[in-house]
């Protein structure tokens, strides 16, 4: 049974897991290399339960009850060492992400749950660098997690039913609608969501319409509840074209970034993080 959750990674996901983990009831512990980047995750989630308190999604027991589940820690065996389930939430970096797996893997227990919210990397290969390859699965939140309801549950190739069992019923928990995916680059969310983005990107970039109208063409045609390119900005342009890349290295040419998406990294301009993406955010 789960009762505790580490989260690794004190980023916007990590925080927004956090958030909705503790939330959930679950004990949870929010590691991070940078003390400064945890004072923050704990401003961040502290911000979110007061908004919640004032718009009575949140009673205030509950969101006292909340903070008093969480912890945070800079040292990383001391952070997962009593977890039941560990939930990384690193950037999408391979290297970065097999390295911290490795670690983790010798100081947690051998029941313990490995799972990655990669949205795209192969959790094969993220699980080739462990032990416990039965106990390792994917977890793909969406931002921001406490709001939207869907869970990706990615099965690796070693990955046991108890394991996919025990990952269905943790989303239950959280009051998640899940899907099961089996392990493919993209998954199932990222491959059709990154493939209507960089077109969207394309079109931009061809002059074929404003972003706005762009935008508007999916959500008052096909009933979208945002569109492509705000979409974009909020989970980051950055981000996007990472898994971009990885996508054009590993499913072919159709996923390759147009030269738009790179300027406009190249230029910080990341989407709602820095301010300006392909809308100004500080308006």
């Amino acid at each position: 049974m789960i009762r505790q959750v580490s989260v690794l990674g004190s980023g916007t996901m990590g925080r927004g897991i956090a958030y909705l983990t503790a939330l959930s009831g679950f004990d949870t512990v929010v590691y991070d290399v940078e003390s400064s980047a945890l004072d923050t995750a704990r401003a961040s989630i502290e911000s979110m339960l007061l908004k919640g308190v004032e718009k009575g999604k949140v009673a205030s027991d509950a969101a006292t009850q909340t903070m008093a589940r969480l912890q945070l820690a800079t040292d990383l065996e001391a952070a997962v060492r009593t977890a039941d389930l560990i939930i990384e939430a690193v950037p999408e970096n391979l290297e970065l992400k097999q390295d911290l797996f490795a670690q983790v893997d010798l100081f947690c227990g051998e029941e313990t749950i490995l799972a990655s919210n990669t949205s795209s990397i192969s959790i094969s290969t993220l699980a080739s660098n462990v032990e416990r390859r039965d106990r390792f699965v994917g977890l793909h939140f969406f931002n921001p997690p406490h709001a939207m309801k869907l869970v990706e549950i990615v099965r690796g190739e070693r990955t046991s039913d108890a394991t996919m069992d025990e990952a269905r019923a943790f989303a239950v928990k959280l009051g998640k609608e899940a899907i099961v995916v089996h392990d493919t680059p993209g998954f199932a969310t990222s491959r059709l969501g990154v493939a209507i983005g960089l077109e969207a990107i394309r079109m931009l970039q061809e002059n074929v319409a404003s972003a706005t109208d762009i935008d508007r063409a999916m959500e008052l045609g096909y009933n979208h509840p945002m569109g492509p390119l705000r979409l974009t900005d909020l989970v980051g342009l950055d981000v996007r074209l990472g898994i971009a890349e990885y996508l054009a290295a590993t499913l072919g040419p159709r996923f390759e970034p147009p030269a738009l998406l790179r300027e406009m990294v190249a230029e910080g301009r990341l989407g709602k993080k820095t301010g300006r993406g392909f809308f100004d955010w500080n308006e």
